[in-house]
C-alpha cells in the first residue's frame, strides 16, 4: 500500500548535494552591512544575489519608520483586512500607491506571491481565458489554477504564438493577457507594445507583474508600462514590496471597481492576516525615497551596464537581459554549482539556477545589483568571476578581442532584450547537446585527469537523476532492451542512481583537485 510520505523518503538529491559539498540553498545570513555585504558562517561576503535593487533595506530612514510603527501599532494586526486587520497605515499606503502608479485604486496584500493569487482568484472564472507567458512567475501560474479559468500559455515573448492563441479563442469569452514585466531569471522585458496591440485587437485585458520593474524602470520608477509609455493601455499592474520597497507585501492597482471586487471577493485577501504595521510603514517610507531620489535608479542602471559589459569583456554570456538582473551563463549544472561554491568561498554570494527552473544545459548564476554597491565591491566581483571562470573553463584563457555591448533599459530607450549568442539561444531552447570524449582522448589523460572526469560523470549523472525530465525518459526508452527490462523492475530509478552516487562520494571523498 502506498504511503503519502513515500515521495519524501525517496527524494535523494538533497543527500547528494550534501555529500558532494555542493548544496547552495538556505544559507543563513547572520548579519547585514548596509545590505551590500552580509555575514554567513562568521565570514563577510559581497551580496550580489539580492533583489534589494535600490539598497533601501538597510536605509536608516526605512528602519526607523518600521520601529515607529511597532511602537504605535504593535507587531501584528492579528486578523484579516476584512475584519479587524485594516490600519490607517494600510489605507495611506494604498492611496499613495494609487497616486504614484496613476491608477484609480490600489490594494496591498501580505506578500507578492499572495497578491498574484488574490488577483487571479478574484477576477478569473470558469468561462474566462487567461493567456500567460511560459516564463511567468510561479505565483501567476498558481493563481491562474486557483481562478479556474482556461489557461493558454504562449512561448516566451512569442507574439505570433500569442496572436494564434487569441485568434483560436472563443470570441465571447472574457480574456486576460498576463505577463511578467521583467522576467526574473533572464532579465529581459515583455513585449508590452505588441501585447497591448493584440489586446486591443482581440478585446482582451492586460496585466503586468512588475515585481522586478517597480522602482527600477521608467522615469519615475513606475515600472514596465511607464517605461513603454503605455500606462493608460495596461489595465492592471502588480508589484512587490520585498524588492525596491525594502519590505514585505504586494500591491495590485487598477480600476476602482476591479480592485474593490478583489478586496471583497478574493479568498486570499479575505481569509489572510494583513500586512504587519512595520512592513506597511517601511514600504511607505521607501515610496517617499523612490519619489524623492531618482538618482538611485540612475546609479542602479549605471551599475547594471558596468556589470553586463564587464562580464562580456571577459567572455561570459549575459544573454538577453537589459536590467539589473544579470544572468551569467555556465551551461552544465554541475559546473554551475562548482562555480557558485568557489565564488562563495572567496566571498561572493550568487544564486545558482538549474533545471527545472531553466532548460537542461542552460544552468546559470543569477546576479543582481543594488544602487548602493560600491565600485570597489563590483570590481572585486568581476575579478573573482574572471579568475574562477577561467579555472573552470567557463570562459577562454584570453579575453575576446571584441564583444557586443549591452543596451540597458533606460528611460526613452524602449529596448526589450539584447541579442543572445547562439550558444545561449540553443541552451534556452533546450537544444544544447552534451559533449562526450573518446577512448583515444582518455588514453592521453593522466591518472588525475581520468579521476576528475570520473567525478564529473558521477556528479552530472546523480544531479540529472534528481531532475529526470520527459526528454530524459524518452532517451532512456531507446536504451538496449535488456537494460530497459532491468529498469522496469526498479520502482524509483532517480532515487537508485542518486543513492549509488552518494555512496561513491561517501567512499571516495572529494575530487583529486579539491
Amino acid at each position: 500500500m502506498a504511503d503519502v510520505f513515500d515521495k519524501c523518503s525517496n527524494w535523494k538529491d538533497y543527500k547528494i548535494a550534501k555529500a558532494t559539498g555542493l548544496y547552495p540553498y538556505f544559507k543563513a545570513i547572520e548579519a547585514s552591512h548596509a545590505s551590500t555585504e552580509v555575514e554567513i558562517d562568521g565570514k563577510r561576503i559581497i551580496m550580489v544575489g539580492s533583489n534589494n535593487y535600490l539598497g533601501l533595506a538597510g536605509d536608516p530612514r526605512v528602519k526607523e519608520a518600521a520601529h515607529e510603527a511597532i511602537r504605535k501599532f504593535g507587531t501584528t494586526c492579528s486578523g484579516s483586512r476584512l475584519l479587524n486587520g485594516t490600519l490607517s497605515l494600510h489605507e495611506e499606503l494604498e492611496h499613495r500607491l494609487a497616486k504614484f502608479l496613476n491608477r484609480e485604486a490600489a490594494l496591498v496584500v501580505s506578500t507578492g506571491f499572495q497578491t498574484n493569487l488574490a488577483t487571479m482568484a478574484g477576477i478569473l472564472g470558469r468561462h474566462d481565458i487567461v493567456f500567460s507567458d511560459r516564463q511567468n512567475h510561479a505565483s501567476l501560474l498558481d493563481g491562474i489554477r486557483l481562478g479556474y479559468a482556461t489557461e493558454k500559455r504562449y512561448r516566451h515573448n512569442d507574439m505570433e504564438h500569442l496572436e494564434k492563441l487569441l485568434q483560436d479563442a472563443d470570441p465571447d469569452a472574457g480574456k486576460l493577457i498576463v505577463t511578467d514585466g521583467v522576467f526574473s531569471m533572464e532579465g529581459d522585458l515583455c513585449n508590452l507594445p505588441k501585447i497591448v496591440e493584440l489586446a486591443q485587437k482581440y478585446k482582451a485585458r492586460v496585466m503586468t507583474d512588475d515585481a522586478h520593474a517597480m522602482g527600477v524602470l521608467g522615469e519615475k520608477g513606475r515600472g514596465t508600462a511607464e517605461y513603454f509609455g503605455l500606462e493608460a493601455q495596461t489595465d492592471l499592474v502588480m508589484g512587490t514590496f520585498s524588492k525596491s520597497f525594502a519590505s514585505l507585501g504586494g500591491v495590485i492597482a487598477g480600476p476602482f471597481d476591479v480592485i474593490n471586487y478583489i478586496k471583497h471577493k478574493s479568498r486570499p485577501v479575505v481569509f489572510s492576516a494583513s500586512m504587519t504595521p512595520a512592513a506597511v510603514a517601511a514600504a511607505l517610507k521607501a515610496l517617499d525615497i523612490i519619489e524623492a531620489e531618482p538618482q538611485r535608479r540612475a546609479r542602479l542602471l549605471d551599475i547594471a551596464e558596468k556589470m553586463h559589459n564587464g562580464f562580456r569583456a571577459m567572455g561570459f554570456d549575459t544573454g538577453v537581459s537589459v536590467t539589473p538582473v544579470v544572468p551569467v551563463f555556465v551551461g552544465d549544472q554541475v559546473k554551475c554549482f562548482r562555480m557558485w561554491k568557489q565564488l562563495f568561498e572567496v566571498g561572493i554570494f550568487t544564486n545558482p539556477v538549474i533545471p527545472p527552473a531553466v532548460e537542461p544545459g542552460h544552468a546559470l548564476l543569477r546576479t543582481s545589483y543594488m544602487a548602493t554597491h560600491t565600485d570597489e565591491q563590483l570590481d572585486r566581483v568581476l575579478e573573482q568571476f574572471e579568475r574562477i571562470g577561467r579555472k573552470l573553463k567557463v570562459i577562454p584563457e584570453t579575453r575576446p578581442t571584441s564583444y557586443t555591448p549591452v543596451k540597458i533599459a533606460r528611460p526613452g530607450t524602449y529596448v526589450i532584450r539584447n541579442e543572445a549568442s547562439q550558444r545561449w539561444a540553443a541552451a534556452s531552447a533546450g537544444l544544447l547537446a552534451d559533449r562526450g570524449f573518446s577512448l583515444e582522448q582518455i588514453a592521453r589523460m593522466t591518472p588525475g585527469e581520468v579521476a576528475n572526469k570520473l567525478f564529473d560523470a558521477v556528479e552530472t549523472l546523480t544531479w540529472r537523476a534528481a531532475n529526470l525530465q520527459p526528454d530524459d525518459l524518452k532517451r532512456l526508452s531507446t536504451a538496449p532492451l535488456k537494460l530497459w527490462e532491468k529498469r522496469s523492475g526498479i520502482r524509483n530509478l532517480p532515487g537508485v542512481l542518486l543513492e549509488k552516487g552518494a555512496n561513491f562520494f561517501m567512499k571516495n571523498g572529494t575530487r583529486p583537485e579539491a
